[in-house]
């Protein structure tokens, strides 16, 4: 099966078909470092691992850039607040970034370029668009600098939306502009603003807009055409929109492909630090190791929303356990010398190979373990830890092996707790044995016994058609 992707502009899955065979050149709008990063912020980074993973397993050769935005208007006016340097409160935010998708094992990227060391390229493409007739300086004098909206017809074409029905771009002060749509290409440095924050250009001291940035990045690492552009569901409009017609306006073809990954909610909004429903990656990680958020978040599928609730949290890092307990059964756990090679499941390759169908992908695994489970009960050892191959196969192209090396570099309570919980596991399947013999006697008393004295200890035990499975309560 050709692997296929949801295509936002054209709004159906596609088949992938690279501009250069054996080659996939991905570009993920990254984030703007103002604050330290929530839940919401790294699921498009999940995603995109996800699927720059998948591509790596399929044999294509990935370039995948993502972004860093450090300067930003909400940059600029939180680090005021703060009373520090906006380059300082980017520089820590960044920092906290680069944790944040560590403990979660999102792999870095081909190059993670940042804003404010390009631009250079951002001036050479706002004075070809100027060239072209596609752009303009305010004639005000404040050194704005605008993308006419109207000279280039197939504006909107990405949200499918006509500009007349579009709202005015809130990006710059309408002073200077031709057209309330028109959006800032170059910002005129204004009074009160640091100076750190402008460089010199043709039109006046300044800095970039938003959407120039990215498109300014993206030709620079990939080229004038690539394959995939993704980020947030968020992005398509005005962001998105707009980096594409500043760049195609500029002769450059841009994307081939959209894709935008929903969003993850609190109450039915939209997770951000605005709203103050933001759950900070650090925090949620007091609560469940980073291994076990990845899990959650990689089951659901990209373009679904997610509403995020403590109870399904803690729901999925059970279930993550149970797949622990059955590798650390087999000699696969996080502390294997090596792993028996295996094929993944055709039903695994052919979920991911339908638009990174990670439900059905993650369905595949469970079954898989229970199959596992179930060879082991009955002492088929050989056969229960084949199965046991396929399951690792399957965790480590979604990321979530236990034991690669990129889960114990995050240290801390992460290790601990697997070396903890696999020591328990030993401990209990003696215990577990004792209360099966006692059941089978039909010593229903002395299995009775065992299992208050397990629940005492915090300790639920499941008894299922697969055979007993124990959990932290």
């Amino acid at each position: 099966m050709t692997f296929r992707l949801y295509d936002t502009a054209t709004r159906g899955v596609r088949d992938f078909v690279p501009l250069v065979e054996g080659h996939a050149g991905l570009y993920l709008c990254g984030l703007t470092v103002q604050s330290e990063p929530h839940v919401g912020h790294l699921r498009s980074g999940i995603n995109f691992d996800v699927l720059q993973r998948w591509l790596r397993h399929r044999g294509f050769e990935v370039t995948f850039i993502r972004n860093v935005t450090d300067i930003d208007d909400k940059i600029l006016a939180k680090a005021d607040e703060q009373g520090t340097p906006w380059y300082a409160l980017a520089s820590t935010m960044k920092r906290q970034l680069d944790a944040a998708y560590a403990a979660l094992n999102v792999a870095p990227p081909t190059y993670e370029p940042a804003a404010t060391g390009h631009v250079p390229e951002m001036l050479e493409l706002i004075e070809q668009l100027i060239e072209r007739g596609h752009a303009y300086a305010a004639e005000d004098g404040s050194a704005d600098v605008y993308f006419d909206v109207r000279s280039w017809p197939s504006y909107g074409e990405l949200t499918r939306q006509g500009i007349d029905d579009m709202e005015a771009a809130g990006d710059a002060d309408p002073r200077g502009k031709r057209d309330p749509r028109d959006f800032a290409l170059w910002k005129g440095a204004k009074d009160g603003e640091p100076t750190t924050a402008s460089w010199p250009s043709p039109w006046g001291r300044g800095r970039p807009g938003w959407h120039i940035e990215c498109s300014a990045m993206a030709g620079k690492y990939l080229g004038p055409a690539f394959d995939v552009h993704g980020g947030g569901v968020d992005l398509r409009f005005p962001h998105h929109e707009n980096e594409q017609a500043q760049s195609r306006a500029a002769g450059r073809p841009f994307a081939t492909y959209w894709m935008h990954n929903a969003w993850i909610t609190t109450a039915g909004e939209k997770m951000s630090k605005s709203l103050g429903n933001s759950l900070v990656v650090s925090q949620v990680l007091e609560r469940v190791r980073g291994i076990e958020l990845r899990f959650y978040m990689v089951a659901a599928h990209y373009r679904s929303h997610v509403e995020f609730s403590t109870e399904a949290l803690e729901e999925a890092a059970v279930g993550f356990r149970r797949i622990e307990q059955l590798l650390d059964r087999l000699g696969l756990g996080a502390g294997r010398e090596e792993t028996p090679a295996a094929e993944l499941p055709a039903a695994f390759v052919e979920a991911l190979d339908d638009d990174l169908g990670t439900p059905a992908a993650v369905a595949v695994l469970h079954d898989t373990v229970r199959e596992a489970n179930r060879l082991a009960d009955a002492g088929e050892h050989d056969r229960a830890r084949e199965r046991g191959a396929a399951v690792v196969a399957m965790l480590d192209v979604l990321g979530l092996d236990p034991a690669d090396p990129a889960w114990r570099a995050t240290g801390g309570d992460a290790d601990r707790e697997t070396a903890l919980t696999s020591a328990l596991d030993s401990l209990l399947g003696a215990l577990l044995a004792e209360r099966d013999a006692a059941r089978a006697s039909k010593d229903f008393a002395t299995a009775d016994t065992i299992r208050d004295r397990l629940k005492a200890a915090g300790i639920e035990v499941e008894d299922t058609p697969d055979g007993p499975r124990w959990s932290l309560s």
